[in-house]
C-alpha cells in the first residue's frame, strides 16, 4: 500500500511518492537524476551491499529445457496426428517407411 489512510489523510512513509498539492520544497528542488541518486545511497548505507539476483533455474538450462520441451510437443504432435486423426497405428510414425511415404505424396508429380 503506498500510503495508510486515517481520519481522511493520508499518511506516507519515508521514502515512498507523494502526490498531491502538498509536496515538500525539498522533494521540488530535485531533480529525478539527484533523487535516484540519492536513494541509491541511502540504499546502499542502509543495506550495506546492493542486491545480487540469484536466478532459480540458470538461462543455459531454459534454454535446453525449451528445446526438449519443443521436441516433444512436435512428437505428441505427431503420434496424435498419425495415430488418432489420420487413423493409422501411433506408433507407426516411427517408421521411416512412413516419412518416406508422407514426402512422396507431397513431392508427387503433377
Amino acid at each position: 500500500m503506498i500510503g495508510e489512510k486515517i481520519s481522511g489523510r493520508i499518511l506516507f512513509r519515508k521514502g515512498e511518492w507523494m502526490m498531491g498539492a502538498r509536496q515538500s520544497e525539498e522533494w521540488q528542488a530535485k531533480t529525478r537524476a539527484e533523487y535516484k541518486q540519492q536513494q541509491r545511497t541511502e540504499n546502499d548505507s542502509a543495506s550495506g551491499s546492493g542486491w545480487i539476483r540469484v536466478r532459480l533455474i540458470p538461462i543455459w538450462l531454459r534454454l535446453v529445457l525449451l528445446l526438449v520441451m519443443i521436441a516433444l510437443s512436435i512428437t505428441a504432435g505427431a503420434l496424435v496426428g498419425y495415430g488418432a486423426i489420420g487413423g493409422g497405428k501411433a506408433t507407426d510414425v516411427f517408421k521411416p517407411s512412413t516419412w518416406t511415404h508422407i514426402r512422396d505424396l507431397v513431392e508427387k508429380e503433377k
